[in-house]
């Protein structure tokens, strides 16, 4: 397939592809401006920023990757293009950089479809000096224009799976002439470089994962330590879950409760679980899949109201099983009171979601078997002794508890999962050092 008939089929299947987008935001939730004109890459009023660096952060995940590399480049000096497709990045951008958008020095939109017309009035319209596009966002149609524009193009902390470099082939000409006409190519593992390189790809180097730059927020850090600690419960994580895996948990902590209950052990009561799904959508479902559980729960937003780590807060959590946490952009506040992680998006085929977080705090990591999307990163901390694979969720809520009742290996696993992430920064400098010199 070339890049004619690549956007042709686009075109032709237009109606569809909205539909499909359509209704992905509506079981998500939240702003997707599906059909808005900023889609289409039209705009009312004139841009805030002035030939800003362009960084494309297409979700939540990528959005939370690419804030060291945004914080780098505004304290550079430099004028940045925020851009998303989903409203949960959109929101976590919103979030984290309210100061720098205010102040006009970062400007968010809405990624636009990638028919010519729309790229080039993008471009057109907020005039970038570069563009950045993280992890796995390459656009045939965009990266044409861009080329055409003189415009330089980096794919930064990329990666690229075996399953996905066969759709790429698949794909022909109009991937392979997408990755060639990238400017830098910056690779999270040396897998990852030669399969970029297979695709197309030209000028790739190995610079390493983002998210091991991501710097956790210190007060919330702080607060979820203390938490825990007045507590006096033991927590586990069970973190990031996606679709159809918070069942699995719900069903394993059922059974581990029934269990405990039965054998006359009050161990169940000794142990509180953060369960925490990876998107907003799935907040009210979870706690009604808790509540015919039977399992007694509390969110995390009552927690909040109630003041927090006031009193009140801490005697609502004393007699249930599970809090359920149901806020964004708190993830340092569950893994910093917890003693042990399982990190979902791995126990169904998801293909894993970022552990990282959890190991930079210390904290012992439980995933599944399907970590497709975090390969390298899995395999180095297994070797490392910060993280093991469990086949089942209820295997891993077994697995956990046996570790909380070893104190010394636990503390083995924490200081091995912190080293081992400090081994593994300096990417974000790395890539900032590269796109300096072509600027």
């Amino acid at each position: 397939m070339n890049r004619f008939i690549y956007t042709l089929l686009i075109r032709l299947l237009a109606p569809v592809l909205l539909l499909w987008m359509a209704v992905r935001a509506r079981r998500a939730g939240g702003e997707w401006g599906v059909c808005s004109a900023a889609r289409f890459g039209r705009y009312r009023s004139p841009p805030s920023t002035r030939s800003p660096i362009w960084v494309h952060a297409v979700s939540l995940g990528e959005t939370r990757a690419a804030q060291p590399l945004l914080r780098a480049l505004l304290d550079q000096g430099h004028d940045v293009l925020l851009t998303h497709m989903t409203a949960t990045g959109r929101e976590e951008g919103l979030r984290a950089f309210a100061a720098d958008i205010a102040s006009g020095r970062l400007a968010q939109a809405w990624l636009p479809y990638d028919f010519p017309g729309s790229v080039r009035r993008f471009l057109a319209h907020f005039q970038p000096r570069a563009i950045v596009l993280i992890e796995r966002e390459v656009w045939p149609n965009l990266i044409n224009a861009a080329w055409r524009a003189r415009l330089p193009v980096f794919l930064v902390s990329a990666r690229m799976s075996d399953a996905s470099l066969r759709q790429n082939l698949r794909m022909g000409s109009v991937l392979r002439q997408a990755y060639g006409r990238l400017t830098g190519v910056y690779a999270q593992s040396l897998q990852d470089a030669q399969r970029l390189e297979l695709a197309g790809a030209t000028a790739v180097r190995v610079s390493g994962n983002f998210k091991f730059d991501v710097r956790m927020d210190a007060e919330k850090v702080r607060r979820g330590r203390v938490f825990a600690e007045k507590l006096g419960r033991t927590v586990i994580a069970i973190a990031s879950t996606r679709e159809g895996e918070d069942q699995l948990f719900i069903e394993a902590l059922k059974h581990y409760t029934e269990r405990a209950r039965a054998q006359g052990s009050e161990r169940y009561e000794q142990v509180l679980f953060y369960l925490i799904p990876r998107h907003p959508a799935r907040f009210d479902e979870a706690a009604a899949q808790l509540e015919a559980a039977g399992l007694s729960c509390v969110r995390r937003t009552h927690l909040i109201a109630l003041g927090d780590g006031g009193s009140s807060a801490l005697a609502a959590c004393r007699n249930v099983t599970v809090l359920l946490g149901d806020t964004l952009g708190e993830m340092p506040w569950y893994y910093a009171g917890s003693r042990v992680a399982i990190v979902g998006g791995s126990f169904e085929p998801l293909g894993g979601q970022n552990f990282i977080e959890a190991s930079a705090l210390g904290v012992p990591v439980l995933v599944g078997l399907h970590t497709q999307h975090f390969e390298q990163a899995v395999f180095d901390a297994s070797r490392a002794g910060a993280i093991e694979r469990v086949p089942s969720a209820d295997l891993a809520v077994q697995r956990a508890l046996e570790w909380v009742e070893d104190p010394a290996h636990l503390a083995q696993m924490g200081a091995a999962a912190e080293h081992w992430v400090q081994q593994h920064t300096g990417a974000v400098q790395r890539v900032v050092e590269g796109l300096n010199k072509v600027l």
